[in-house]
């Protein structure tokens, strides 16, 4: 598998207004149940993405660490998951969406992240700043149903293949929002904000 191929085999969309909705849509060749059970058992979300805490169950709390914490608000096996994202101390609104539905003998994955995002963050990061994020845990999550083994996600950034998967993941966000409508040389400057903050020079 080359990794950065991942970037190709999502669709990305930037829903803007005074929320922001980033959109990522992509296929993976497993069935419909087995993504369900990678994306809420614990154990294996442990394995591709974060370990995670808390009460999950429908109106309870999760918490993955060092990373977003909430409620979860809809549980709807095997195919529609949606929890409040909170981060930080004055996180706002913000909420992720995930569906699943059986298309081409595999699954058809669609996630929504609804936030209401600061200007100033948004002006210097634009999409990118949680989009390469969530193409980082996709690519886990690809590993994972594949049975190949999992990137370090302490040095992977390091790494020429893990950077050049963050430059194109920056670069396709950066389509998405010149797409909706983003001014290009505002577009340039948070692609290359985003590429700085995931992937710094040495």
């Amino acid at each position: 598998m080359d990794i950065v191929d991942e970037i190709n085999q999502a669709h990305r969309e930037l829903i803007d207004g005074e929320r922001k909705t980033i959109v990522l849509r992509r296929h993976y060749d497993a069935e419909v149940e087995d993504v369900w059970d990678a994306c809420t058992n614990a154990e294996r979300l442990s394995r591709w993405m974060l370990p995670v805490t808390g009460d999950l169950r429908l109106g309870g709390t999760y918490q993955l660490k060092g990373n977003a914490g909430g409620e979860i608000l809809r549980c709807e096996p095997p195919s529609l998951l949606k929890v409040s994202w909170l981060f930080g101390d004055n996180p706002g609104f913000s909420e992720v969406e995930v569906r699943l539905s059986a298309k081409d003998g595999g699954t058809l994955f669609e996630l929504h992240h609804t936030a209401e995002v600061p200007p100033d963050m948004w002006s210097g990061f634009g999409p990118g700043a949680v989009g390469v994020g969530w193409d980082l845990a996709l690519l886990g999550l690809s590993l994972h149903l594949s049975g190949a083994p999992q990137v370090d996600e302490n040095t992977f950034h390091q790494t020429d293949e893990g950077r050049r998967f963050i430059t194109s993941s920056s670069q396709a966000w950066g389509e998405a929002h010149k797409a909706a409508g983003g001014d290009p040389e505002q577009v340039a400057a948070t692609v290359a904000g985003v590429t700085a903050f995931y992937a710094p020079q040495e």
